[in-house]
């Protein structure tokens, strides 16, 4: 397993290991035990994942490794499908949508089961510890404790509980460490010999808990959809004492009398690491032979190189004396009343991408890190059309560059699936993914065409990774992805064709990710010709790739085929007679007006093809459009709909949207139309939890602060009024490789810095001003 934790190319970002001092106490805090696993407190180091609940009688710890996934590489591709193209378009030539989509379903989907079940695989729970509590006195079982706390330190990655019972303070201590890559417990009792209890491991399948001398270990292997023999895991636990003995008893470790008990948790995969059992073993002796001291400072002070590089304050934070659920409560009933959440929730955001990412490993899926389950919802896997795409989303802002690295190089290995693919169904250049992936680089489509024929993946994983390069300006970066981005235009260029109707270029079979639409007979399909958010996928692809071109002084050919076929591209944005932007080339009435996805305002954001600015009739046309899709909708979707009011600079409907997000729920249920909320964890509910959804609202917060995407950096481009009267940040990221920091009174910017490794000119929008200054040398 790779135990790296920051990537060696110093040319990344030499600005992000600059820190701004002793951060302002940041925590998420409960005065009782967690009663279900959205009330548990996540807890990462990249790789590893641990959800303890605090529980006093017993203490239940979710466990997580981010490479934990049943499945196998497999080859889906149905290899005659190119063969139906031809009467695919022809069909949707002829108006005959839902014929098209008929014979999609039957010679152009995937074969086998495609995401539906192994082998494509499904991210899943490691375990699950427990330990069983005994205590001394009159309250044995601990019913009676008094004085409980317990929290989730930002500032430091850690964990703590803490209560009184029959006259002793107990103290508990958790955090994953980014020293010595292993999960530590510490148990603590401000009076000799109060700690009894037993340790145990469980998995609810395919997992055996066995103890091996003083060591308990959970060992199994998941399904591949093959053979059964799928990928193999190890988890390792050990205890060391201060005073007190411990020993095995019945599958478990039984401490009595201790005074102090250190637990130790080490756990590892044959992702990519076939020595993964030595290497546990290892990990954990290192663990246990390291001062609990030492390793919680190593851990604090690598953890802190990331994330102390951002400061924020929004303004007043009231409401710090209420435990964090309830504190939710209060800001969604009067928002105004704390500007600290907000602050706090940005940071929070920061911290999931710190701790559920690690430079050589897999980018966080749409659980993050963190599973309680075997089956999680939609696989926990990697969803191409919006999902893995936000996760990554606040982290150029957010001074996190290098945690897109995962992404960056999980998708550098859908080139080659990819171009199998691309031939397979389309007989085309390039390469192509289609709605899902997962560690083995699925590229194939889905198994239905209502969603899984959206070929719009590949092109916006396009626009993440080369977002990082306009952040960066690393030439060499973006020399190694070149390859990338052009194999992704040769297949959008290669597989356009004229509309007969306009004479436009465009793709067909096309798709508005998972959303339909009624024909003029009454019928419904999902399968179109040119949907606008294709359209704006390859122009913005298209563009960049030219761009690249000239940087890199490479392909001076197939840029200017490229030049000549933007001039036959659609146009941005259709408006259509209710003046909103058409989702497909043709006004088609929706079935569902207020639908989840918003695909067709991908120009807008995270594309920069739609602006106030430079295409007014379209930032107007797509205000209408967000106005009849409406505020509500899942988590993501919600967090999706910030980003896009703050690219309108309109500060105070991204707010509305924000609070909308923060709407406290404990629903679990799946759902796909409004509901959308955030659990007393704060972590996101889709319902069910979706991480994107935190990673999203983060992304907004920073897009209401600052924006660069349109050639200039601009601060407080939507700043709403209820953070008007003041605030600070320092260490947000602006394209161009600068590091801004600035102040605010009364909505007026007061005071910035900006700095760069290149010093040089930049223009920046301030008050209202359009300027040209000069960045500092960092």
């Amino acid at each position: 397993m790779t135990r790296r934790f920051f990537p060696p190319v110093a040319a990344l970002l030499f600005l992000t290991n600059v820190c701004f001092g002793q951060q302002k106490p940041l925590k998420l805090w409960y005065d009782k035990p967690a009663q279900v696993w959205e009330e548990t407190l996540p807890l990462g180091n990249g790789r590893l994942g641990m959800m303890p609940d605090g529980g006093v009688t017993t203490e239940h710890v979710v466990l997580n490794d981010i490479t934990l996934w049943s499945g196998a590489p497999q080859d889906a591709n149905n290899y005659d499908a190119y063969k139906a193209l031809p009467q695919i378009r022809k069909l949707l030539a002829e108006g005959k949508n839902d014929e098209a989509q008929k014979l999609i379903n039957k010679d152009f989907v995937c074969r086998g089961k495609g995401g539906g079940a192994v082998p494509f695989g499904c991210y899943q729970v490691l375990g699950n510890l427990s330990i069983n509590f005994k205590y001394n006195g009159s309250d044995s079982t601990g019913a009676r404790f008094q004085n409980y706390e317990r929290e989730l330190s930002l500032n430091n990655a850690l964990a703590k509980s803490t209560f009184t019972l029959n006259g002793v303070t107990y103290t508990r201590e958790y955090f994953t460490s980014f020293g010595n890559d292993i999960s530590i417990i510490k148990l603590m009792a401000d009076k000799p010999g109060q700690i009894n209890c037993n340790i145990s491991i469980s998995r609810p399948q395919r997992g055996t808990a066995t103890i091996t001398g003083d060591e308990l270990q959970l060992s199994g292997q998941l399904d591949n959809g093959f053979d059964g023999k799928g990928m193999q895991y190890l988890a390792r636990v050990k205890a060391k004492l201060n005073g007190g003995t411990i020993n095995t008893s019945n599958g478990a470790l039984v401490i009595k009398g201790a005074t102090e008990a250190i637990i130790y948790i080490s756990a590892g995969t044959d992702f990519k690491e076939k020595s993964f059992k030595q290497t546990t073993a290892d990990i954990l002796a290192a663990a246990l032979k390291t001062p609990y001291n030492s390793e919680k400072q190593r851990h604090i002070n690598n953890y802190q190189k990331l994330f102390n590089r951002v400061n924020i304050s929004l303004g007043n934070a009231n409401n710090t004396s209420e435990t964090t659920d309830k504190r939710l409560i209060s800001f969604h009933k009067d928002p105004s009343s704390d500007n600290g959440l907000p602050a706090l929730f940005f940071q929070f955001g920061r911290y999931l991408s710190i701790c559920s990412t690690r430079v050589g490993l897999l980018p966080p899926n749409l659980q993050g890190l963190w599973a309680n389950q075997i089956q999680t919802p939609w696989n926990g896997d990697y969803h191409l059309d919006i999902n893995v795409q936000m996760n990554h989303w606040p982290l150029e802002v957010g001074n996190l560059s290098e945690l897109n690295l995962p992404l960056v190089e999980l998708v550098r290995g859908m080139v080659k699936p990819g171009e199998k693919t691309a031939k397979a169904y389309y007989n085309a250049d390039g390469w192509i993914a289609h709605v899902i992936t997962n560690p083995w680089h699925f590229t194939e489509p889905g198994e239905d065409a209502s969603w899984g024929i959206s070929k719009s993946g590949s092109g916006w994983l396009c626009n993440n990774i080369w977002e990082h390069y306009t952040f960066t300006n690393d030439t060499e970066y973006l020399r190694s992805i070149y390859p990338i981005l052009k194999g992704s235009a040769q297949f959008y260029n290669s597989i356009l064709v004229k509309d007969p109707k306009t004479g436009w270029q465009v793709n067909s079979p096309s798709s508005s990710p998972e959303n339909s639409f009624y024909l003029p007979n009454g019928k419904t399909a999902s399968i179109c010709i040119g949907s606008t958010i294709d359209n704006q996928i390859t122009r913005e692809l298209f563009n960049n790739v030219i761009t690249a071109s000239k940087v890199l002084g490479v392909d001076q050919a197939f840029r200017r085929e490229l030049e000549s076929k933007l001039k036959e591209l659609p146009p941005v944005g259709i408006i259509s007679k209710d003046g909103r932007i058409q989702e497909w080339l043709e006004d088609y009435k929706e079935t569902d007006p207020q639908h989840r996805h918003v695909s067709h305002l991908y120009g807008l954001y995270p594309a920069p093809l739609i602006t106030p600015d430079k295409t007014p009739e379209l930032a107007e046309a797509a205000k209408k459009t967000l106005n009849v899709r409406g505020d509500d909708g899942p988590g993501w979707s919600i967090a999706y709909k910030i980003l896009f009011w703050a690219r309108l600079r309109d500060g105070n409907r991204a707010y509305k949207l924000y609070t909308e997000l923060m709407k406290p729920t404990i629903r679990t249920d799946i759902n796909y139309g409004s509901g959308g909320g955030i659990y007393p964890n704060l972590l996101d509910a889709g319902p069910p939890f979706q991480i994107d959804g935190n990673f999203g609202g983060t992304a907004g917060i920073g897009e209401m602060l600052i924006q660069s995407h349109a050639d200039v950096i601009e601060l407080l481009p939507a700043i709403p009024d209820a953070w008007k009267s003041f605030g600070e940040v320092k260490g947000l990221r602006a394209r161009g490789n600068f590091t801004v920091d600035f102040k605010w009174q009364n909505g007026k910017v007061v005071s910035y810095k900006i700095v760069s490794p290149n010093p040089r000119k930049v223009k920046l929008k301030i008050n209202g001003e359009l300027r040209t200054v000069t960045a500092k040398q960092v």
